[in-house]
């Protein structure tokens, strides 16, 4: 059997110096308006499909390892998915304030976050 998850979007990482400079830039190419929230040390933008941070280098050479964030239906039905095609997960499940996410390296090296909107405890 073929691993399908259910893919919902995807999310580009883009790390900046000035976040609020960005999110200017960013608000006007896609026409949306940015929801700000912490990550950690980071300041976070999400601005349409893409997801801006800055903050102390410490923690944004660790993101910048994350090739983008794709929003899943769960889950739970992701590391079914990820672990049928070799990949390893590397982090979580684990909750956050709008679902739950996981880190998992595919086969190829390539990092890639997994988040949905299920609330609850990660299995």
């Amino acid at each position: 059997r073929l691993a399908r998850m259910d893919i919902l979007g995807t999310s580009l990482r883009v790390c900046v110096k000035d976040l609020d400079a960005a999110i200017a830039v960013y608000e006007r190419l896609t026409g949306t308006e940015a929801l700000r929230f912490q990550r950690g040390g980071v300041s976070v933008a999400a601005v349409g499909c893409f997801f801006l941070m800055s903050g102390p280098e410490a923690e944004l050479s660790i993101l910048r390892k994350i090739t983008a964030t794709i929003a899943v239906k769960d889950v739970d039905d992701a590391v079914a998915d990820l672990r049928a095609v070799g990949a390893d997960i590397i982090a979580g499940p684990l909750p956050t304030p709008i679902g739950r996410n996981l880190v998992a390296r595919h086969p190829d090296g390539s990092v890639f976050e997994y988040v949905d909107r299920q609330q609850g405890q990660a299995a």
